[in-house]
């Protein structure tokens, strides 16, 4: 009971954006990503394009983003290394389609003076770059004001169910509005 409460008290800091809950986050499961990538990280050549690390690092952001917005509902660690696990996979499968690309292929012959070097191990702090208040408040800024309130609602700890009594509709309707809003989110500040 008390590990269910101190991961709930985790999920609670990193929520209200605090840096040392997120670094912390960091140095638990980083190597659960950091694992899932490896070991589907089979061909050579896309390695040579990115490693773990920078797969690590856009979980870690997409994570770390949709968190604060109080997107996800873990009960336990398990739940946490589970779904960055695929979003890991998920994050991967997108790098490779896009280096497979026609123009961009990379199983093409390369001259090993075009091949990039390694970067170096923990030479990138991903809380960092990451967990920037300023990517918080710009995807609060981007939201509408009822997405707001139950972003806000979700950072106090709300159940989908309390806040759909306090705005309206069913719990299911405004957690599916809450995801599409912030996958819109998510997507707009991949582009900017």
């Amino acid at each position: 009971m008390r590990d269910e409460s101190v991961f709930a008290d985790l999920l609670t800091r990193v929520r209200g954006g605090d840096s040392d809950a997120a670094a912390e986050l960091v140095r638990i499961y980083e190597s659960a990503i950091r694992v899932a990538v490896r070991t589907r990280l089979s061909d050579p050549k896309l390695r040579r394009q990115f490693d773990s690390m920078d797969v690590c690092q856009s979980v870690l952001a997409s994570f770390f983003l949709r968190a604060a917005a109080g997107q996800y509902d873990l009960h336990d660690p398990a739940q946490l290394v589970a779904l960055l696990t695929k979003m890991a996979h998920n994050k991967l499968a997108m790098r490779a389609r896009h280096a497979y690309r026609q123009r961009r292929d990379v199983r093409r012959n390369v001259r090993l003076s075009d091949i990039r070097p390694e970067p170096a191990a923990g030479s990138a702090q991903p809380i960092r770059q990451v967990l920037g208040r300023d990517l918080v408040s710009r995807a609060f800024g981007l939201m509408d004001p009822q997405v707001r309130k139950m972003a806000v609602c979700r950072t106090r700890g709300m159940e989908w169910s309390e806040i759909a009594t306090q705005i309206g509709g069913t719990a299911d309707a405004r957690r599916k509005q809450f995801q599409r809003a912030v996958d819109q989110i998510a997507q707009t500040l991949q582009v900017e």
